[in-house]
């Protein structure tokens, strides 16, 4: 055990009297807060450098913070200083929505996993690029998540993409096409190869592009889509989000196992790196994955990297683990498999 998990997360599962939701709000503030000579302390302890190249942008280590752990940005400055590459903010939607009904997080603590029903709870594009505009950058490469907004009939989705895209693609090193969560209505039937095909011609440009894409698909379905993303040109895949699937939870958790949402974190580990090895073996490593889902320690990221991802990225893991966490998987990711650099 670290001091994270002795000390800190003890402090802030008890926080709102145990809900997830308002433990997150409260950190996230504490994290916005904090004062550039903390920052610099933060950065001394768990900052390592380790720097690789992918879709065009230089990334000081592998290891990213996944979009949903600050989808408005708030917290930027500080994520650098936690030790992350990289960081992926989202997703944001074209207009502003407050998500699904509380309570929509849930934390299932022996199976270290997390279910959410958050349903893309965010101030909206404009506001997240006022955010970036008046923030400037931040010291790592940026990743912007794109989502359709709930209102949005899925007829019009490629302009509610664009939109958001028009705002956002200045401030970002990357775009993230998130047509995978499950908890926006009929969004994951957007992953099928005529509206991908549409929305990444759509969405073409100077920033690079990267699906991502759900944990559920069956192999046919992953390639279909691999052949989308190849033909019209996609920078990358994310791999993966998260899961309606409840298999591997622990005695103790299956109580919260009806609760509607994905589920991420230890139970996804296995179909995640999976997902990744079909990828990387279905395009000969063309595609750059970062992997991400059930990484929870070090040789979690090393055997992700293993089967083929560029880049990893960390939310449940994050939350279980701490900042210690961040630096021992960018000190340990060392990729076996041969990428093809694009």
């Amino acid at each position: 055990m670290n001091l994270f998990t002795k000390a800190v997360r003890p402090v802030l599962f008890r926080l709102g009297g145990g809900d997830a939701e308002a433990a997150h709000e409260w950190t996230l503030h504490r994290l916005a807060s904090m004062p550039p000579a903390a920052r610099e302390v933060m950065r001394r302890r768990f900052a390592f450098s380790a720097p690789v190249d992918a879709f065009g942008v230089r990334f000081p280590n592998r290891v990213g913070l996944a979009a949903g752990m600050d989808k408005n940005g708030l917290a930027l400055p500080a994520w650098p200083a936690l030790g992350f590459g990289f960081v992926e903010v989202g997703t944001v939607t074209a207009k502003a929505q407050p998500g699904n009904d509380k309570p929509r997080l849930f934390r299932l603590r022996e199976s270290e996993a997390i279910i959410n029903r958050m349903g893309f709870n965010n101030a909206g594009a404009a506001a997240l690029a006022e955010r970036l505009r008046e923030l400037g950058p931040i010291g790592v490469p940026l990743g912007v998540s794109l989502g359709k907004s709930k209102v949005t009939p899925l007829d019009e989705a490629v302009e509610d993409y664009l939109e958001s895209y028009r705002l956002l693609h200045p401030y970002a090193d990357y775009i993230a096409i998130n047509v995978s969560s499950p908890n926006t209505p009929g969004l994951r039937s957007l992953q099928d190869r005529e509206f991908l095909t549409t929305l990444l011609k759509a969405l073409s440009g100077p920033v690079p592009v990267l699906v991502k894409i759900a944990p559920d698909l069956t192999e046919p379905a992953i390639a279909e889509l691999l052949e989308v993303c190849l033909e019209q040109g996609a920078a990358g895949l994310i791999a993966t989000n998260t899961t309606l699937a409840r298999d591997g939870l622990a005695p103790a958790d299956q109580g919260l196992a009806t609760e509607a949402g994905g589920l991420s974190g230890r139970p996804l580990t296995e179909r995640s790196r999976a997902v990744v090895k079909f990828v990387h073996d279905e395009t000969g490593g063309r595609l750059p994955i970062v992997g991400v889902g059930g990484i929870l320690c070090a040789d979690d990221a090393a055997r992700m990297l293993d089967a083929g991802a560029t880049l990893v990225q960390l939310y449940s893991g994050f939350i279980y683990k701490g900042p210690d966490l961040v630096k021992a998987v960018a000190q340990g990711a060392r990729p076996a498999r041969a990428h093809v650099t694009r």
